[in-house]
């Protein structure tokens, strides 16, 4: 997306609806995104045995044939890089941005420690580069802010790294969450035509995500939903 007002990183949500009437347009799509989280200092937790990624997750999408847009942070692609490598170099799956170190990009931003402004673009510039080491190929240029918090100054610091922030309307509620039939309740009441969902593909962080998936999408497709990657939402 081109610039906003000002020079401001656009920010992208979900499609909006289709003009009516709209022929040949099929508006009951849906985009499910991943943050594969992993912060800066967490490197000690991960040696530790915690599993910040989740394979059968992404093995799951692949059997079910479901198309998502996975938002990566470089210090996850160091950590499981032959897995970053798998997923961006599957045409089912694209990477995007999700920040290097998982801190924040504004404040308060559910205690996460805060990047400083003149380090914002290096945060994105610098996870890129760790995402294309691993040599994933299906990288876009999109990013979301660690816990989706932004304001006009993160916008206009990460201005000249020409991404599009991708933020979602529908909020899973999976971080954290011990229940897997209320994510999947949670996505199936908020997805409408044209819907952008954020969930997390870490098992430390996201234990019932995986579950909640597999009832997310026999549900949505029984609904005559489609599933696509943000990249297809967001051309239309």
């Amino acid at each position: 997306m081109a610039p906003g007002p000002a020079g401001l990183t656009p920010v992208f949500e979900r499609r909006a609806p289709a003009p009516s009437p709209s022929p040949g347009r099929n508006d009951k799509v849906v985009a499910l995104t991943f943050d594969a989280d992993m912060t800066a200092d967490q490197g000690p937790r991960a040696e530790a045995g915690e599993h910040f990624d989740n394979p059968g997750l992404i093995s799951l999408l692949r059997r079910s044939k479901v198309p998502a847009t996975v938002f990566m942070t470089g210090r996850w692609a160091e950590e499981y890089p032959s897995q970053a490598r798998s997923i961006g170099t599957d045409p089912l799956f694209e990477i995007a941005n999700h920040s290097y170190s998982h801190y924040a990009f504004s404040t308060p931003c559910y205690g996460l420690p805060t990047v400083e402004e003149g380090e914002m673009r290096g945060e994105v510039e610098r996870a890129f580069d760790a995402i294309r080491a691993t040599g994933a190929r299906q990288v876009v240029p999109y990013f979301r802010f660690p816990g989706g918090c932004y304001d006009d100054a993160s916008r206009k610091a990460l201005a000249p790294t020409g991404v599009t922030a991708v933020q979602w309307d529908v909020v899973s509620g999976d971080a954290f969450a011990t229940d897997a039939d209320a994510v999947a309740q949670q996505v199936l009441d908020g997805v409408k035509p044209g819907s952008l969902v954020v969930m997390h593909c870490t098992r430390s962080a996201a234990p019932v995500t995986e579950e909640a998936v597999r009832q997310v999408v026999p549900a949505l497709r029984e609904r005559g939903y489609r599933f696509v990657k943000v990249s297809e939402l967001m051309r239309g």
